[in-house]
């Protein structure tokens, strides 16, 4: 026979010790998978009563077989590849058992690029983009918090300039590029050179603004110990400068990032750069009835992709700054 006395703080205890779960699970997992399920289910009925000329919106398990059918259709071309190397391989060695001195080459497979190698390619350009744009917004940001005189006159263009969409300086770009990048054997195609310049504009202005608004709100504490220790210019920007601001840049970083991903699409459609833009221009000239749903396969990827770009950003901005408590949000 069990004791009641002794049984009853132990079921308080378990009672306690599950509300405790309960409250720490509820608003990270339970909530949002709550939230996930009764999206997907709204898509599913959503998606049966719309009617296109290729017939029904796709729903998350039409959605769900052509992301299938993406990745078997990857692993095949890989295959491909490899043997076509393979066969290349084997003839240069037949070729230089015939003849040691023969020379050969290795030719690149030029088989159609897959969704998996065009969200890579996607990602480099706004990566390369986003480094441009880094490298010339926040020593641009510096100089306009410290300098009054410098903000005055540079302001005016930033706010000319941050509104313009991208598809208002695409135009302009290709034209440049195609003036200026003129080689007869280029490092980098102009359709990529196109979209990653595109990408740096748009990329420029919430990196410069938040930056100046960092440096520009410097404590006065910190100010008064950069006069007590004679710092030079140089070290009152890397000692007191940069780490105060860091937040600060971090959170325009943030946003020039998230910028440029979304800007990327579009350019990519409109330069016609190998890329996620382009597979879903593609897709939509292709107009066969498994588009629509390698279409959404892109979205949900896109925007997937976006959100693992920002939580990356937020983990280097809580390694880098003073600032560990950087909203997840």
């Amino acid at each position: 026979m069990s004791n009641p006395a002794v049984a009853q703080p132990i079921q308080d205890t378990l009672k306690s010790a599950r509300s405790a779960a309960l409250k720490k699970w509820l608003p990270t997992v339970l909530m949002p998978l709550i939230g996930i399920l009764a999206f997907l289910l709204f898509w599913q009925l959503a998606a049966g009563s719309i009617d296109t000329s290729l017939g029904k919106f796709p729903g998350p398990t039409q959605v769900a077989s052509q992301f299938s059918s993406l990745v078997g259709e990857h692993l095949r071309e890989a295959d491909k590849a490899d043997a076509f190397y393979e066969r290349q391989e084997k003839r240069n060695a037949e070729k230089l058992a015939k003849d040691p001195e023969a020379q050969v080459s290795i030719r690149p497979y030029t088989g159609k690029p897959t969704f998996f190698k065009q969200i890579f390619t996607s990602l480099y350009t706004v990566m390369t983009g986003f480094v441009i744009a880094s490298l010339v917004a926040i020593p641009l940001g510096i100089v306009c918090g410290l300098s009054k005189p410098i903000y005055n006159a540079v302001n005016p263009l930033i706010q000319v300039f941050k509104p313009v969409s991208p598809l208002a300086w695409l135009p302009l770009v290709t034209m440049v590029v195609s003036a200026v990048y003129t080689s007869n054997d280029p490092l980098f195609a102009k359709s990529f050179i196109t979209s990653a310049i595109t990408v740096a504009l748009c990329c420029l202005w919430p990196t410069v603004i938040n930056t100046t608004v960092g440096v520009a709100n410097l404590d006065k504490d910190l100010q008064n110990v950069s006069r007590v220790l004679s710092l030079s210019p140089l070290s009152h920007v890397r000692r007191i400068v940069l780490p105060a601001a860091m937040p600060m840049i971090f959170t325009g970083l943030r946003l020039s990032l998230a910028t440029g991903w979304m800007v990327l699409i579009a350019a990519e459609m409109l330069a016609q750069n190998p890329g996620l833009g382009k597979f879903i221009w593609d897709e939509f000239q292709n107009g066969s009835s498994n588009s629509l749903g390698r279409i959404m396969v892109a979205v949900i990827v896109i925007g997937l992709i976006g959100f693992v770009l920002d939580r990356l950003m937020l983990m280097l901005q809580r390694h880098a700054s003073w600032d560990k408590n950087a909203d997840l949000r």
